[in-house]
């Protein structure tokens, strides 16, 4: 954590706040968060269990749960470990070379940030839909990928694919290769380099890139819906079941998924936040970077739960 020595911002006159005007701020920020974050993760967790613990686990052991539940798990199991090599790939690329295109490069890598998930999905029906010359061809051979799991995890890996690189790239950049270069002139191969250097130096950043890439991974709804087609018990993920149920009007297995996923959500804040601790001692401007990232993607999930919160009570009023 950054102290009053390192920036020294409160400890100058001129800059210093008043008390009232302070506790006013920290009020506000408190409030904001209990309205936007802790009240509707608690009625997510109210609804999921005022029911009985017994109805709670009967909705998370059903058949189309579990297989929900599996194949969120096979997405993840697919997805982060490639993203995590193209982004180990895809940051050494950017940082340790110049070449023509690179500025080009880098604006596709934040491509999947800009472009909305729906848009996404049409995107990947646009070019492997049964309908198109690649998909067709592909369905030639027995092999499906839109409306079936291929097309789920291709949808997830386009949408999650920058988190681990946008995670490593500042840490490569602020280290520098110096201690590459004196590794190789003591006679490391390239693989001992990276083995014993590159990689002890960004594991903390590395960490946190996979967590949240595994969190967006388990999350996504806009590019899966797309591509899934919404099978019950073989294509739908998580999120496609949350929303197959409460359009059923089954609220409470419906909150039962959603406290499930509010769970991972938390799980994951509580471990990158971990990781910016440990990162903190080491790059503490780098956290400050990561701080407001992972404060950013804390409000993305709770905007997702209020938005899910909110149509299952409008269906019920209804």
């Amino acid at each position: 954590m950054i102290d009053s020595s390192q920036y020294p911002y409160q400890t100058q006159a001129a800059t210093r706040e008043p008390t009232w005007l302070r506790y006013t701020l920290i009020g506000i920020a408190v409030a904001f968060m209990t309205l936007m974050l802790v009240i509707p993760l608690l009625s997510v967790f109210y609804e999921a269990l005022k029911s009985g613990w017994q109805l709670y686990v009967a909705a998370l052991t059903d058949h189309e749960a579990l297989s929900a539940i599996k194949l969120t798990l096979i997405t993840a199991l697919i997805v982060v470990p490639i993203n995590t090599v193209i982004g180990i790939a895809l940051a050494w690329l950017l940082t340790r070379f110049d070449f023509k295109g690179k500025q080009f490069l880098t604006t596709l890598l934040d491509l999947p940030f800009s472009v909305s998930p729906v848009v996404a999905g049409l995107m990947f029906v646009a070019l492997l839909g049964a309908n198109t010359w690649l998909g067709g061809w592909l369905e030639y051979f027995g092999f499906q990928v839109i409306f079936a799991i291929p097309g789920i995890v291709l949808a997830t890996m386009f949408v999650t694919f920058p988190f681990v690189a946008r995670e490593v790239i500042p840490l490569m950049q602020s280290q520098g290769s110096s201690e590459e270069q004196a590794a190789l002139t003591l006679g490391a191969s390239g693989w001992q380099m990276f083995w014993r250097v590159t990689l002890p130096n960004i594991k903390w950043g590395l960490l946190y890139g996979v967590i949240l890439c595994n969190a967006r991974a388990m999350g996504e709804f806009g590019a899966v819906s797309v591509v899934s087609g919404k099978l019950r018990g073989q294509t739908t993920t998580l999120p496609l079941q949350v929303e197959i149920l409460y359009q059923e009007y089954n609220f409470a297995a419906a909150f039962a998924v959603a406290s499930l996923l509010a769970l991972l959500a938390l799980v994951s804040n509580l471990k990158h936040n971990q990781i910016q601790t440990l990162n903190s001692q080491q790059q503490p401007w780098i956290s400050l970077l990561q701080q407001v990232h992972s404060r950013y993607t804390t409000f993305k999930v709770c905007v997702s739960f209020c938005t899910i919160l909110f149509m299952i009570k409008s269906f019920r009023h209804q």
